[in-house]
């Protein structure tokens, strides 16, 4: 029966043109390549190299079975490659879903940081779920969720990433963008932007205006952060939005952000499979995601300092 082995020895005698050096090359006795060669031909009725010959020719049997290693070997190779990767935690497959819809505006810059020391990791965002994100993890579909709303399931494990401000987006025009602060009545009479979320998922409503018992005048939808901040800034509304999704549109006069109460501030978490929270590449991707974030972004906060 032919294997893998046989396949390296021809290609070894062709390269190295005597069956000592060949037995060399493949760290073993010349006897027991011998045997082996020996084995082989006796198997198939051939012979795969003309004994006499000086530098060693193959036979056309055993130049067929060159060809094949030609062929064949590399892909093996390859293989071998990936799994001691994988074996090692070097290599691996993160497919993403992003829960926070602002959040893509910081994760670039971690991922770009990520994939110049892990380039064999493939990376893959997944949007637009016809499912729920973390179920999906649970069950493989998805390898990592970043996520401000962690729900407890069995073989999932939150890893804090850091803690973040809302603050309320505000047209430079509008009444409330010289208070110093916003307080959950003076938003009773107003429309509120807000991503297309349940509302008791969101912190401007559970953890602000739903425990003073206030509700917005109206509530609107918009899928992408630039929507909500055009709309915020022709005075179409106001926004719960972080810092670093106000940042640029402060900086260009476009909109203002004005605390909300002592400050609302937010946990975001990788959510990931308990299974691969130690894995290499997945430790060294949540790594890079709190590095780089504080690099890049201000007004955000570890865990183990409360703003509240």
């Amino acid at each position: 029966m032919l294997e893998i082995r046989h396949l390296k020895t021809v290609q070894a005698l062709a390269e190295c043109g005597s069956l000592t050096r060949a037995a060399d090359s493949l760290h073993v006795t010349q006897s027991a390549l011998s045997h082996q060669l020996r084995d082989l031909e006796g198997f198939f009725g051939v012979t795969m190299y003309h004994r006499k010959s000086r530098p060693l020719r193959l036979t056309p049997a055993g130049q067929a079975l060159l060809d094949l290693a030609h062929n064949l070997l590399p892909e093996v190779r390859d293989v071998e490659n990936t799994l001691l990767k994988l074996g090692r935690g070097k290599q691996g497959r993160l497919r993403m879903a992003i829960e926070c819809h602002s959040c893509y505006l910081w994760l670039i810059p971690s991922v770009n940081a990520y994939r110049a020391q892990w380039s064999d990791v493939e990376l893959d965002f997944i949007g637009h779920l016809n499912f729920e994100p973390l179920p999906a993890l649970a069950q493989g579909e998805l390898d990592l969720v970043v996520t401000s709303d962690p729900v407890e399931m069995p073989g999932l494990v939150y890893v804090p990433l850091f803690r973040f401000e809302i603050q309320l987006a505000v047209a430079p025009q509008h009444p409330l963008a010289d208070c110093a602060r916003i307080e959950p009545h003076q938003l009773a009479d107003q429309t509120l932007l807000i991503y297309p979320v349940a509302e008791h998922r969101l912190d401007i409503f559970r953890h602000f205006m739903t425990p003073a018992g206030v509700r917005p005048q109206a509530v609107r939808t918009a899928e992408m952060t630039m929507m909500i901040a055009q709309l915020v800034a022709s005075q179409r509304g106001v926004a719960a939005l972080p810092t670093w999704a106000l940042q640029e549109y402060e900086t260009a006069g476009l909109l203002k952000g004005r605390p909300l109460g002592e400050g609302l501030w937010s946990d975001l978490y990788a959510a990931v499979r308990v299974e691969d929270r130690d894995q290499p590449f997945m430790q060294a991707f949540l790594d890079t995601v709190a590095r780089t974030s504080f690099q890049e972004l201000t007004n955000i906060r570890r865990f183990d300092v409360h703003a509240d």
